[in-house]
């Protein structure tokens, strides 16, 4: 589970150009720190690819700021006329079935693993 949810949340990285190192540094903490999750709550595997999106997101803000684009992943290509902003997963708990939501608009933009460039 936290194998597929790593190749997922490095797909939509590598979809929008911020897999850098430490971007991906950020990544495999996420996964470690979500396997004990895990551990301690298996019947809360349906959510764990959900959290560790959004645990790469958090620690992306808080790495590089609102103002750096990277830290603003995965931005908004779905609002041309609005200032930047991210997209955010959803359902808020991470899963079952998390998905990229507008923050903006509440459009569905991909499925989790499914952003394109």
């Amino acid at each position: 589970m936290i194998f597929e949810a790593r190749a997922s949340v490095l797909a939509d990285l590598q979809a929008r150009g911020v897999a850098d190192a430490a971007t991906v540094s950020a990544l495999d903490a996420a996964c470690s720190q979500r396997r004990w999750w895990i551990e301690q709550w298996p019947e809360g595997a349906p959510y764990v690819a959900g959290l560790i999106a959004q645990d790469v997101q958090d620690a992306l803000v808080d790495s590089r700021g609102r103002a750096d684009r990277a830290g603003l992943w995965p931005l908004c290509q779905h609002c041309a006329d609005l200032p930047l902003h991210a997209l955010h997963i959803e359902p808020d708990l991470g899963g079952p079935d998390p998905a990229w939501v507008c923050d903006e608009s509440g459009t569905v933009v991909a499925d989790l693993g499914r952003l394109t460039p």
